[in-house]
């Protein structure tokens, strides 16, 4: 199998995710700022999801342009990836339907750290099929953005059930850090 079709799979899976996101915010049944005041906590969490998603389809995309060769590994490492991924807008929906509820909350972390995982273990199944001298390995060397990243969903999970709010400050943070694309990759791109 071609990379492209693997990677225009996952671009068309994310894109039904963020589809499904959007079809689950419902208009307040008033047409009053009060009404609309209601929906904001749920509005936070879908703008907060729709950055991850977002955020995993640009560094999955760079991520297999760097690859040179997939494998049936790489697929099921993908589409376990993606799995955590698909599980992200029914996590929404309940932390933002129960802002701040420690449950929630921490099973929103879980999802996001289940998907931080999965993810790290697509890279290496790249960077294993593909060799330690390749782009890809060379990019991402040790790792310390995306290790740093799991520690920080662990502590958010933590967090959820003493203080919430510090738990989305969490999540934020980490989105912050993967807001812009994996820099590493391009500059081997750029340089191979």
């Amino acid at each position: 199998m071609s990379k492209t079709r693997l990677e225009a799979f996952s671009d068309g899976v994310i894109a039904i995710l963020i589809t499904i996101m959007v079809l689950d915010l419902k208009m307040p049944p008033g047409a009053d700022v009060h009404a609309l005041r209601s929906l904001l906590p749920v509005f936070l969490s879908y703008i907060l999801s729709f950055v991850f998603l977002g955020i995993y389809w640009n560094n999955h995309h760079h991520m297999l342009h760097a690859a040179e060769k997939v494998d049936g590994r790489i697929l099921w490492a993908n589409l376990h990836l993606l799995f955590w991924l698909s599980l992200v807008p029914a996590a929404t929906g309940w932390m933002g339907d129960h802002p701040f509820a420690p449950l929630p909350t921490a099973v929103y972390g879980g999802i996001l750290l289940a998907a931080a995982i999965a993810y790290t273990m697509l890279q290496r199944t790249i960077v294993s099929r593909n060799g330690p001298t390749s782009v890809l390995a060379m990019a991402v060397g040790a790792d310390l953005k995306g290790k740093l990243s799991l520690g920080l969903y662990a502590a958010a999970i933590g967090a959820a059930y003493l203080l919430p709010l510090l738990s989305y400050a969490i999540y934020v943070l980490v989105a912050l850090m993967w807001l812009v694309p994996d820099r590493r990759i391009e500059k081997r791109l750029h340089h191979s």
